[in-house]
């Protein structure tokens, strides 16, 4: 790979929804340059999960000489669950690319990655792809692109024909045409057929260019012609502020139109000198900026890792700032501990080239770190600092895993622990109350490719189950209880007498233990038994043996004996007598309650309503979330959630979204509390 100046250097994110074609335009954008034997993507999508499901499920990097400089290329999922892999490669990215079907139009992904680039302030360009296909229409697809983005579309290629009759594509600016065949460019006269047309379409584009340049415009409303360069030089200006979105168009798959895409991606596009800083801190809490320069100490941000079943780690770094080479130490900022590098490389695609040193906008592939994992900040000692992290969807969608064998336990902890290194929207938790390993995800297909890489890379499997609910048990009501624990045997006896009382405490209060003793009736070096006793009982329950919450318990009265009394005696009474008393105080299961908000197309609001309430939920209002979008906020029980991203999906035809968080626990209607205890109690007995 050629060293470059940093002016001479780009990095784009490929993004869009599943089927648009972004991996077939990566593969042929390889193929052109001798780094794939043939186009397609199956040579993009080399992961054993992604060759089965026949879609990309992670991020593929490939990096590559253009014109006189070196671009970076960084192919994404299209798939929502996968919404992680898409927002770290834009976070790293000077530029993004959103491909769009020309078939279909704007389609969901494609809307909710283009508010993700909104968010982190990236330049938007958009190829408009298959223009080979049955019912491709440029014209339709630009009318779409401007209708639901407050953008200026300003279209810098054409498409000359459409369907089996598309070609190649005239350049708007300069007036130029080319036309290709089994793969090959050729110049060629603009047709006839849509002279006017190109022409029409080039002046639109200079009254919206030159409105961004004050001198441009004076100058356009007295007459004078403008030079090209000028109006070249105010789109890329234009582009790199996110005033307006060149538009390209071709087809990936027979090649037509890529090579030039590349050309202008290079020519328009924004140079890691060019990009905004990341915001980052210094000693804690001091927020500073990090503008990518060679000539500062290394900042390197890891936005993506993989587990390779023969090498181990893969670290996908971007290089903020500095160079590195073989045989640096750097500090893991968030881990405090050190990282010895080995061999650098850049990556093309499942190969990685090694190199001597990268440097400031540059990718870089590092092997077999230690502790590092997406989201860490790399750092030269001189520059210790944090980048901020990018924001993740909260995983949402959950299932519990169990060993198929007890032996694989340390295993399947080992894999699910590197896994979710790898990937920031999926988590894994051991749940002692429920005894369940719970993993959680953005969605089915998430956890599902999850799982496989499981098995594929770690070679365990499991068995995959719906996971329980971690209710609770409360009281409604003061009740009095006693219990004298009293046992002869030979030598000293146990005996320990209490006498307690039972009262409901505020949601969210816990637990309080009130000493009222008087008269020394029970001796103070036991009264911490009796608090222990009770905090015991509070384990399980007397409904379904689940946690006992809420509840303020004052020890008034007892007994005790100046030999057979014991540390273990009062916590037996003070068990017995929680057990009595709960019984006598309107015991209640309690369950979670979620704070959710609900992304739906504005036309498909009514329905998410219906669907939440119909989940036993409190809808709580509606507001505005984007063009045509509307969030809905709720409280729903945490059971009605376990699938309702399938239903919700279904509900708005996969534009629908949602992120929840735990609020409260509320008491179970009768009727689900009847059923909660049944299926407790066959759990309990399974166990035994």
């Amino acid at each position: 790979m050629k060293k470059v100046p940093l002016d001479k250097r780009r990095t784009v994110a490929i993004v869009g929804h599943n089927g648009s074609g972004k991996s077939h335009l990566l593969s042929t954008v390889l193929f052109m340059k001798g780094l794939l034997d043939k186009p397609g993507s199956k040579g993009v999508d080399y992961d054993p999960v992604e060759q089965e499901k026949g879609s990309s499920v992670t991020s593929h990097v490939a990096t590559f000489d253009w014109s006189d400089g070196v671009i970076s290329m960084i192919d994404t999922p299209g798939f929502g669950d996968f919404m992680g892999e898409v927002i770290n490669a834009v976070y790293v990215s000077e530029n993004i690319l959103m491909v769009v079907n020309a078939t279909a139009g704007v389609e969901i992904q494609t809307e909710r990655y283009w508010r993700t680039a909104e968010k982190y302030e990236k330049p938007i360009m958009v190829f408009v792809n298959q223009m080979d296909k049955e019912r491709a229409d440029f014209d339709k697809t630009l009318a779409d692109l401007k209708d639901r983005f407050d953008r200026k579309m300003i279209p810098v290629l054409l498409p000359i024909g459409k369907e089996s009759s598309f070609r190649g594509v005239v350049d708007v600016f300069s007036g130029k045409a080319y036309v290709y065949e089994n793969g090959k460019r050729s110049e060629a006269e603009v047709p006839e057929s849509i002279a006017d047309y190109v022409e029409e379409v080039k002046m639109n584009a200079i009254e919206d260019i030159v409105e961004l340049d004050d001198e441009l415009m004076e100058k356009y409303l007295e007459g004078e012609e403008i030079e090209s360069q000028k109006i070249f030089d105010a789109l890329k200006k234009g582009y790199s502020s996110g005033e307006v979105v060149p538009v390209f168009v071709g087809s990936a798959e027979l090649g037509v139109g890529v090579d030039l895409l590349l050309d202008k991606v290079f020519e328009i596009g924004v140079s890691p000198s060019e990009a905004k800083p990341y915001k980052a801190f210094m000693d804690g809490d001091r927020e500073v900026e990090v503008f990518m320069k060679d000539d500062e100490p290394f900042v390197g941000f890891i936005f993506k890792a993989a587990v390779d079943k023969f090498v181990g780690k893969v670290t996908y770094l971007k290089v903020l700032s500095g160079s590195l080479k073989p045989g640096d130490s750097l500090i893991n900022m968030r881990k405090e501990n050190t990282e010895k590098v080995g061999h650098v490389y850049v990556p093309v695609l499942s190969k990685q080239e090694e190199v001597e040193e990268v440097d400031a906008g540059d990718i870089a592939v590092l092997l077999k770190l230690s502790e590092a994992s997406v989201g860490d900040t790399l750092a030269h000692k001189d520059r210790r600092l944090k980048v901020v992290l990018p924001e993740y969807p909260e995983p949402m969608y959950s299932r519990s895993v169990n060993p198929k064998s007890k032996q694989d336990i340390d295993k399947i902890n080992n894999g699910l622990a590197r896994l979710a290194d790898s990937d920031p929207t999926f988590q894994w938790e051991y749940d002692p109350e429920t005894q369940e390993t719970v993993i959680s995800g953005l969605g089915a297909t998430h956890l599902e490719t999850m799982i496989s890489r499981l098995r594929g890379i770690f070679g365990v499997d499991v068995e995959i189950g719906k996971p329980k609910i971690a209710y609770r048990e409360t009281i409604r009501k003061q009740a009095v209880a006693e219990h004298k624990h009293k046992k002869q045997t030979g030598g000293h006896g146990q005996y320990g007498h209490v006498k307690i009382r039972l009262e409901p405490l505020p949601r969210g209060t816990g637990y309080e233990f009130v000493d009222q003793i008087v008269g020394g009736v029970i001796p103070k070096n036991f009264i911490p038994s009796v608090d222990k006793g009770i905090r015991e009982a509070m384990k399980r329950g007397v409904l379904a043996d689940y946690p006992v919450v809420d509840v303020r318990v004052v020890l008034f009265d007892g007994s005790y004996h100046e030999v057979d009394s014991s540390d273990i005696s009062f916590q037996i009474a003070a068990i017995q007598a929680f057990r009595k008393g709960m019984e006598e105080a309107s015991p209640v299961i309690l369950e979670p309650i979620m704070d959710v908000e609900v992304f739906v197309p504005d036309e498909n609001a009514g329905d998410a309503t219906g669907e939440i309430t119909a989940r036993r939920g409190r809808p709580l209002g509606m507001e505005p979330a984007g063009k045509g979008m509307t969030k809905i906020r709720a409280e729903v029980p945490l059971a009605e959630m376990l699938d309702f991203s399938n239903k919700l999906s279904s509900v708005t035809s996969g534009r629908g979204y949602f992120t929840m968080r735990f609020l409260k626990y509320q008491e179970v209607p009768p009727n689900i509390q009847e059923k909660i205890i049944e299926e407790r109690k066959r759990e309990i007995e399974q166990r035994k």
